[in-house]
Order: structure tokens, then sequence, then C-alpha cells
């Protein structure tokens, strides 16, 4: 089976069981003649589902723009300052502002957010360029770095159970409706992205090779930057950072789809949806009707696979095809 019915067909049967899941003991079946449970599944479940959703097929997207943006497949949104850089901006509009609309918010993180980003770029392009492995370092020294400035500050001014929800959690037990609409915001952001996904194949290849072929890598790293502070900025204001999607998902359909990112970005995209709804499913249920949070599970997970993808040789790279 062809791996985007596969992965379609995974989470459509994922959303119809997580809106089964939880702690209040409704049927949905009976939600039309049952104005308790339809409350349940229009105001907690559905939006939940969504935002799970919507984080994990977004996070996703954002690490393989962001892995094209440094042409190394061992960085993410959450270890490259990305997201330090989105809480450092909530952090200091909170401070500066505590009654700030909710849309200035979102605009002080992903401004921040591409900030740190675009400083990350300028320290690795000082790099050894075959040294391919001290870029994640960096991207985890940048990211320790900005994370202990958002502690300090945090402590300083009694906000740390705010930076503990922007940078620790991952958790979705919160979402309700009216609290996950931003995250469609980092949607459309990522769906933008598959419009150029030709341009960020390009951009992979290098800079000479890019401009050579007549592309303004300029105005693509400028769009990555974009989407990558976006979307990062939006699920770390709505539900905290959620750890290697970003990371591990580009990987693993980079090795059995290749590197035609037009034809993979759709996979990785739900890909990133099943991955992080059904870590959100097992949360609920393994200490029902307790939660664990959706980012532990993803932690272990995450390190997991990445200790997989460190120890297992690459395949070749499959040709693109029109």
């Amino acid at each position: 089976m062809r791996p985007l019915p596969a992965l379609a067909t995974a989470l459509i049967a994922l959303m119809l069981a997580s809106l089964t899941v939880g702690a209040a003991d409704i049927r949905v079946t009976q939600a039309l003649s049952d104005p308790q449970a339809l409350l349940v599944l229009l105001e907690s479940r559905l939006p939940r589902t969504l935002s799970v959703v919507l984080t994990g097929a977004a996070l996703s997207v954002a690490g393989v723009l962001i892995q094209a943006l440094v042409r190394n497949r061992f960085v993410g949104p959450d270890t490259s300052g990305t997201a330090e850089g989105a809480a450092l901006g909530l952090l200091a509009i909170t401070i500066l502002w505590p009654t700030s609309p909710l849309w200035l918010r979102m605009i002080a993180a992903s401004l921040s957010a591409m900030v740190t980003t675009a400083l990350f770029l300028a320290v690795i392009r000082r790099l050894p360029v075959r040294e391919v492995m001290l870029v994640p370092i960096a991207g985890l020294v940048l990211s320790g770095v900005l994370g202990s400035v958002v502690t300090f500050v945090g402590w300083q001014t009694d906000l740390m159970q705010y930076v503990g929800t922007w940078l620790m959690s991952g958790e979705f037990s919160g979402v309700i409706s009216g609290r996950y609409e931003l995250l469609w915001i980092a949607g459309v952001a990522a769906g933008l992205a598959w419009f150029s996904a030709d341009r960020f194949a390009i951009l992979g290849l290098g800079d000479q090779v890019a401009t050579g072929l007549g592309l303004s890598t300029a105005a693509v790293m400028r769009l990555g930057l974009a989407v990558v502070s976006v979307v990062t900025a939006m699920v770390v204001t709505t539900v905290g950072m959620i750890p290697f999607v970003g990371l591990v998902v580009p990987n693993l359909v980079a090795r059995i789809m290749g590197d035609n990112l037009r034809a993979s970005l759709p996979v990785v995209a739900l890909a990133g949806a099943v991955l992080v709804l059904a870590c959100d499913l097992a949360g609920r249920l393994v200490i029902h009707p307790y939660e664990v949070p959706a980012g532990t599970i993803l932690g272990v997970l995450g390190a997991v696979l990445f200790l997989w993808l460190l120890h297992r040789r690459p395949p070749r790279s499959k040709p693109a095809h029109g």
C-alpha cells in the first residue's frame, strides 16, 4: 500500500478513536440525542483532536523546511533555537504589556522565533562545511543558551508557570474550543510550503547551484524562515513545544520516498499528525482516567527513533520524478 493512502486511513481511524477516549464517560454515537455528550464532543474532544493533527502536521513540515535551509537532516525546530526564541518573544511581550491582545503576542513570538532562527543560520554558515555534526550541536548549544535566558527571566519575574507551558509541556489536555484556533494559522503556513516545494528542494542543493538555476536564494530563505517561525510560534503559544516531531518524521519519510519534496510533503504532514495523535492517545490510555503529556511520550519515542536513524546507514537518494 502506498504511504499516502495508508497514512490517511490510519489518521482517520485515530481521529475517530480520539473522539471516544477521555475522562468523561460518554457515547459519541448518542451525541445528537444526549446534550452532555454533544457538549463534551464539540467543546473538548473535537478541538483537541484537531489541535493534535494540526500540531503534528505543521511541525513535521517545518522540520523539512529547516533541514532544507541548513542542508542538514539532524536539525529540527526544537533543536535550532526556534522554540526558545518564540518563548523569549512571548515572555518579553508578557512582561512589557501584560494585557496585550492575542494577535500581538502571536506576532511577537513569530518575530522573535524568526530572529533566533536567522541567528542559527548565521552561526552554522561559519562552521567547516565537512563537519556536518557540528550543525546540530550548534543548534543544541543555541537552544540551551536561549532556554537558560528564558528560564532566568521567568524566574526573576515569577512567570515560570508560563515558561514551563511554552517549553516543556507538549500538553493537549487544556485544549478546548476557543483555545486552539491559532493552530489553523500554523496549518495554513505549513500548507503554503507545498507550493514552493521545488524551490526548497533546489535550495537544498547549495547556494551556488540554486543561484545558477536562477533561484533567488534570499527570497526562498525568507519564506522558509517565516513558515518555520510562524508554525513554531503558534505551537509554543498554544500547547508548548513538542519534541522530535520535526526531526525524526522528515528523516523517516525521506528514507522511503527520497528527496522529492513536492511528493513527500503531504506524506510528511500525515505522518507527523499520525505520530503525535498516536502518542496523545497513548498518553490518555496508559493511566486512564489521568493523562501523560504527549510531549513526554514523544520525548522517549523520538529519542529511540533518533538513535535508530543515527545508527542506520542512509539509503541511496531516490531520483525525483516529474
